[in-house]
């Protein structure tokens, strides 16, 4: 740029030469700029700013950079042009008025004034503008922050190592970029309103002075997301059973792709690349699933839920009762408790519009229409759907039984039980005679009152004495009464083997008889025994004897070790405590009965009278033969007609029983009229045999 120099001195000394030429030709000052009045500059260069004037010799010139003077001088003068101190190195003004920058800095760049004042002519006035300059190097487009979509305001700047840009153009994909709505160009950057995705693109900023020129470019990348997400869990059904496995994926569109993040309350559930993989669900894992997606340079979010329904069937099945209330109304009941969720329950027949869920109930007055009626509840789950009966019913007649046992401080026990099918279970109560029966030292009551206990030594505060069962519910009653007996018994058999070495004794006793024991007893020969020598125990008993105590529960008995050529009795005699009852009927077993010793002593003695009463009658007779004999040879004579009645007297025959002890039939049980509750085991059923007269005419 030296020649640029030389120029603006050769057009400075040309100036010169010309008014100096015309001075005093005229009489006005006239000044004039030589050359451009805009002037460029490099930094670093030297340049003037030459003017001519003429109308005045040796005239005062200011030069003035912006509104501060900055020389003053009067041309021709021997006195030094005043100079501002600070610009003395930059500044110099020349023979004829001209302003020479000497190496000129960046800041100069200004405009310049020149003014002429002569005494007595007008002032005269020119100006320049310079403009200085630096090559433009190292330039840099950058983005300060990341390109986010939906952002009112982005802005592109450019930075540069030196240079002082004149010019400056964007374009985008290489198309110049106007301000408008969309753009706004200022002093070293671009500004994008209303950020989107479609703002991705190359941009590019050329920079020009008149010394230098510069293009340089920067990529843009416009950060969009997380687009709304899409969740799905697979396979896709309304719920999911307790043991499925399924799987909950969560994606959704932007620029980074955005990661996923999967929550469950205050817990993160085990994840892969934003998939839950659930396996074994359980109902505990039902509820709101929360997937927050996340583009990471943004570090912009989206939530989304989805919810998961995990059902579980109730267990078991549902259960229906009714039951009393105050024994006056009926409460039906459903229940079917657990399952998630928890079933819907309902009567329909009862109700169209109540439910409930887990244990509903109903409450109605009792009345006949619903006794024996049954009543169905619905029980609605998204499982399954199911349902069970209840039918309520009042109380059906009831045989009372009783059984008697001996505490262990030597008490009898009696324990009457009552118990009636009904439903709602009928409510039980006692009563003795006209008084109701209360728990207390004699008396204790079962907690659902269906036994009562009597307690005492003295089984004659037993007998005769009267109790009342009454079951009841709200649909009607049913009572009972009970009449305590005495030790005894209401059937006694044997039965023997076919060798006639073992009997079976069964026994039943009254149902309401107190019993706490039986006694065995038999009358015969004494059964074998070994003694301590070792040898067989022989001989009979005329009475009965003991030979086996058995517990008032005992029905049956065995004897074992019996001659068949035997005779033997037995009997059973019922006890409570130490008072014993009526003793059974006697059960025998063994051939005919044999004859006494004074029988025997009776025969023989009879035998030689009956021998001489033979003989006495033989001879009574031989004679009454002769006699009749002779007088049918005598002459009979008439006699008075007296008819002598002969009353011949048969002598009754009386039938000789061989087995008057012998062998009973066993009882026809099909006959006897006996309810299940009196007998206490099953007994085979026999045909007795047709009778059989046996008898012996002497």
């Amino acid at each position: 740029m030296a020649w640029l120099g030389g120029f603006g001195r050769f057009c400075a000394v040309f100036l010169a030469i010309f008014s100096f030429s015309f001075q005093g030709a005229s009489s006005q000052l006239v000044v004039s700029p030589v050359g451009p009045t805009l002037v460029n500059a490099l930094a670093g260069s030297n340049v003037t700013l030459a003017v001519s004037f003429t109308g005045a010799d040796d005239p005062t010139v200011t030069w003035l950079m912006g509104d501060l003077p900055v020389v003053t001088w009067t041309i021709g003068s021997d006195v030094p042009p005043d100079i501002v101190e600070d610009r003395k190195k930059v500044l110099n003004i020349e023979p004829k008025g001209s302003l020479t920058f000497v190496n000129v800095p960046l800041g100069y760049t200004s405009n310049y004034t020149f003014e002429m004042t002569k005494s007595g002519l007008a002032k005269s006035v020119t100006s320049f503008t310079l403009e200085v300059f630096e090559r433009i190097q190292s330039v840099i487009l950058t983005q300060p922050e990341f390109a986010i979509e939906g952002r009112k305001l982005f802005t592109l700047q450019y930075g540069m190592l030196q240079g002082v840009v004149q010019q400056q153009m964007w374009l985008f994909n290489d198309i110049e970029i106007n301000s408008n709505s969309q753009y706004t160009v200022e002093k070293s950057s671009l500004v994008i309103h209303g950020l989107s995705r479609r703002d991705t693109g190359r941009y590019t900023v050329f920079l020009k002075n008149p010394f230098s020129s510069v293009t340089t470019h920067i990529n843009v990348t416009v950060l969009y997301g997380p687009e709304k997400p899409t969740l799905e869990a697979l396979p896709a059904q309304p719920f999911y059973l307790s043991g499925d496995t399924l799987s909950v994926s969560c994606e959704a569109e932007g620029f980074p792709l955005p990661t996923a993040k999967w929550d469950f309350g205050s817990q993160i559930p085990d994840q892969l690349n934003g998939v839950l993989n659930l396996t074994n669900v359980q109902t505990n894992q039902a509820g709101t699933y929360t997937c927050t997606l996340v583009t990471e340079q943004s570090k912009e979010k989206l939530q989304m839920n989805i919810i998961l329904k995990v059902y579980e069937r109730p267990s078991g099945n549902p259960m229906c009762s009714v039951q009393s209330v105050n024994n006056v109304n009926l409460q039906y009941y459903c229940m079917w408790p657990g399952g998630t969720p928890q079933a819907v329950l309902s009567f329909p027949t009862l109700s169209n519009t109540s439910s409930g869920t887990e244990t509903f109930s109903l409450t109605f007055n009792a009345s006949d229409n619903l006794n024996g009626k049954t009543v169905t509840c619905m029980a609605d789950h998204p499982v399954e759907q199911n349902q069970c009966s209840v039918t309520a019913s009042s109380p059906m007649k009831f045989l009372p039984s009783l059984m008697t046992r001996v505490s262990s401080d030597g008490k009898i026990v009696v324990t009457i039980e009552c118990v009636s099918e009904a439903s709602p279970e009928a409510v039980v109560s006692w009563s003795q005679g006209s008084e109701t029966v209360a728990a207390g030292t004699t008396y204790q009551i079962s907690s659902n009152a269906t036994q009562l206990q009597i307690w005492d030594y003295n089984v004659s505060n037993f007998i005769l004495q009267n109790y009342t069962c009454s079951c009841s519910n709200p649909l009607g009653s049913q009572r009972r009464e009970v009449h305590l007996q005495g030790p005894s018994i209401s059937d006694f058999s044997l039965f023997r083997n076919l060798n006639g070495t073992i009997v079976t004794l069964t026994w039943e006793v009254p149902p309401t008889s107190v019993v706490t024991g039986f006694d065995i007893q038999m009358k015969g020969p004494y059964l074998p025994n070994k003694s301590r020598s070792g040898t067989q125990r022989r001989g009979s008993a005329d009475v009965f004897q003991t030979i086996q105590q058995k517990p008032g529960s005992v029905r049956s008995v065995d004897i074992f070790f019996l001659d068949p050529s035997l005779t033997y009795r037995f009997r059973v005699i019922p006890k409570a405590l130490m008072t014993e009852g009526e003793p059974s009927e006697v059960q025998r077993i063994g051939p005919g009965e044999g004859l006494s010793r004074a029988a025997i002593v009776g025969i023989a003695a009879g035998i030689p009278c009956s021998l001489l009463f033979i003989v006495l009658l033989g001879i009574a007779i031989y004679f009454c033969f002769h006699s009749d004999k002779n007088k049918r040879r005598k002459i009979r004579y008439p006699v008075s007609r007296a008819v002598e009645k002969a009353i011949t007297t048969q002598a009754e025959t009386t039938p000789h029983i061989l087995l008057t002890g012998g062998l009973k039939s066993p009882p026809d049980y099909n006959r006897l009229n006996l309810t299940p509750s009196e007998r206490s085991m099953a007994l085979p059923t026999f045909v007795p045999p047709a009778p059989v007269r046996v008898a012996t005419t002497v």
